[in-house]
C-alpha cells in the first residue's frame, strides 16, 4: 500500500537551516541512529521510497512514497508482520516515548540564557557612561594635566556634601586642600616628585623640603554643592632662594573666577629644620617650570600686627593638633592653621559675615605636642552690633602657650549674601 506522508518545502538558506535545527534540538533531542542498528533495521522489511521532485519558486519539493513493515516487535502495525527473534541476533528497541523523555533539555536552555546575559553584561560595562554635560566632558574623573606650553597644571573638582558648611557653600577649608592637592599634583605630574612631600630629587637627596612663608587669598564667590571647579596652578621665581606658586579657581560651567591666591615658597632642611638657601642643582631640576607672570593676587604689604592678651578681643586657649592634622614631614597642615584662625574669630561674625580674602605669614612650624592659643582682635567695629555693619576685617595671631609666635593673621568679611544678591543679610529664597 503506498501513501503519501506529505509534501515539504526546504528553505535554501543554510543559515536559516543551521539556526532552526539548533533550536530545535535544545528542545527535542533526537539520537541519531548508528551504522549497526541501521543496517539491522533494514532487514524488518522492505522500504519503497520513491523520491519526485521539482524547482518551484526557489524551494526544492519533496514527495515520499514509503511502504513500512506491519508489525516491529511483534506488534501489529497494520501492514505487514515480523515476529520477534526469527533473526540471528537481538534487534535493541528505543526507550518507550513518555512524557518525561520528551520535555525540553533544560540545562542546554540555561546554559544559553547563562551565556546570553554575561556577554551583555560585559558589553554594558564598556558602554561610554560618563555624562553628557558640558561641564563634565573635560576631565570628569579630576585627574589633571599639564596645560599652556607645559607651565600651567589643570585639575577639576566636585564640591562633595561633605566639604559645604552651615551656609550650604564650600568651606575655606575645602578650598585650600584643593590648592595644596594641585600643588603636590603638579609636581607629581612634571616629573619632578621625590621621596619628600613635594620635594624634587635633588631636594630628596639633601633633605630638603618646601614651606609656605605667606598666602593671600582672594575669595569672590564660593561654589556650592554639585559645583565643578577647575583649578589653574602654576609656579614663577620670588627672589633668589624662593618660588612664588599662584593658583586660579573657577566655575567650570561659567568660567566665572572664585577664588585667587598666591603664596611664597621656601626650602627648609627637615633634619636641622631651618631654612636653606636654593641650591643650583635644586634650581636647575625647576627653574624651565618658572612662568614670567605677576602674582594674581596684588601683594599686600600692610605689616601684621602682633597681638597679645590686652589688644585681642579674642583669645582661644588649649588648641592642639590630632594625629589627622599632621602632614608626613611631621609638622601641622598649614590648612589647619586656618581652622584655628576661624575658630577664634567672634560669633556675630561668623553669623553674618563670610569670608572674603585672607592673609597669613607663617613664622614658625607647630608640631604634635603642641599646645597654642588664637588670639583676635576685630578692627574698628563693634563686636556685638556686627549684623549692621559692612565689612569686617580682624587680625588674628596664633602662638604657643609659652608665647612663641606661629602665624599672623588678616581677614577681611563681606556681609552674607550681598555679594549674590545686593541684600545685605538675605537668605536666597531656595536656601530660606
Amino acid at each position: 500500500m503506498e501513501s503519501v506522508l506529505g509534501s515539504v518545502t526546504l528553505c535554501s538558506d543554510p543559515i536559516v537551516i543551521m539556526v532552526a535545527t539548533a533550536a530545535t534540538a535544545s528542545f527535542f533531542p533526537v539520537s541519531s541512529p548508528n551504522s549497526d542498528s541501521s543496517a539491522k533495521n533494514a532487514k524488518l522489511g522492505s522500504a519503497n521510497l520513491g523520491l519526485k521532485s521539482k524547482s518551484a519558486s526557489g524551494g526544492l519539493q519533496v514527495k515520499a512514497n514509503a511502504q513500512a513493515p506491519s508489525k516491529i516487535n511483534g506488534t501489529s502495525v497494520g501492514l505487514a508482520t515480523v515476529e520477534s527473534g526469527k533473526h540471528g541476533d537481538d534487534i535493541s528497541s528505543p526507550p518507550a516515548r513518555t512524557f518525561i523523555n520528551q520535555l525540553p533539555d533544560w540545562s542546554v536552555l540555561l546554559a544559553a540564557i547563562t551565556t546570553i546575559f554575561l556577554a551583555a553584561e560585559k558589553q554594558w560595562t564598556m558602554l561610554d557612561w560618563k555624562p553628557k554635560r558640558p561641564d563634565m566632558l573635560i576631565d570628569p574623573f579630576g585627574l589633571g594635566r599639564i596645560v599652556q606650553d607645559g607651565l600651567v597644571f589643570r585639575q577639576n573638582f566636585s564640591i562633595r556634601s561633605y566639604e559645604i558648611g552651615a551656609d550650604r557653600t564650600a568651606s575655606i577649608e575645602t578650598l585650600m586642600n584643593h590648592l595644596q592637592e594641585t600643588a603636590l599634583n603638579h609636581v607629581k605630574t612634571a616629573g619632578l616628585l621625590g621621596d619628600g612631600f613635594g620635594s624634587t630629587p635633588e631636594m630628596t637627596v639633601r633633605n630638603l623640603i618646601w614651606v609656605v612663608t605667606k598666602m593671600q587669598v582672594v575669595v569672590d564667590r564660593y561654589p556650592t554643592w554639585g559645583d565643578v571647579v577647575q583649578v589653574d596652578t602654576w609656579v614663577s621665581a620670588s627672589g633668589k632662594n624662593g618660588m612664588r606658586r599662584d593658583w586660579i579657581i573657577q566655575d567650570l560651567k561659567t568660567g566665572q573666577i572664585l577664588t585667587r591666591a598666591s603664596s611664597v615658597w621656601v626650602m627648609m632642611n627637615k633634619v636641622t629644620r631651618r631654612l636653606s638657601k636654593m641650591p643650583d642643582a635644586v634650581r636647575g631640576e625647576i627653574e624651565s617650570f618658572f612662568m614670567n607672570s605677576p602674582p594674581v593676587v596684588e601683594e599686600d604689604g600692610r605689616k601684621l600686627p602682633k597681638l597679645d592678651d590686652k589688644t585681642a578681643d579674642v583669645v582661644l586657649s588649649g588648641l592642639t593638633p590630632r594625629w589627622s592634622d599632621l602632614d608626613v614631614n611631621q609638622h601641622v597642615n598649614n590648612v589647619k592653621y586656618i581652622g584655628w584662625i576661624l575658630e577664634g574669630a567672634p560669633l556675630p561674625i561668623l553669623e553674618s559675615h563670610e569670608l572674603s580674602s585672607l592673609t597669613l605669614e607663617y613664622r614658625r612650624e607647630c608640631g604634635r605636642d603642641s599646645v597654642l592659643q588664637s588670639l583676635t582682635a576685630v578692627s574698628g567695629a563693634d563686636i556685638g552690633n556686627l549684623g549692621s555693619n559692612g565689612t569686617v576685617e580682624c587680625q588674628h595671631m596664633l602662638r604657643l602657650e609659652d608665647g612663641a609666635e606661629i602665624v599672623r593673621g588678616r581677614t577681611e568679611w563681606r556681609p552674607k549674601y550681598a555679594n549674590n544678591l545686593g541684600i545685605v543679610g538675605h537668605l536666597p529664597a531656595e536656601s530660606a
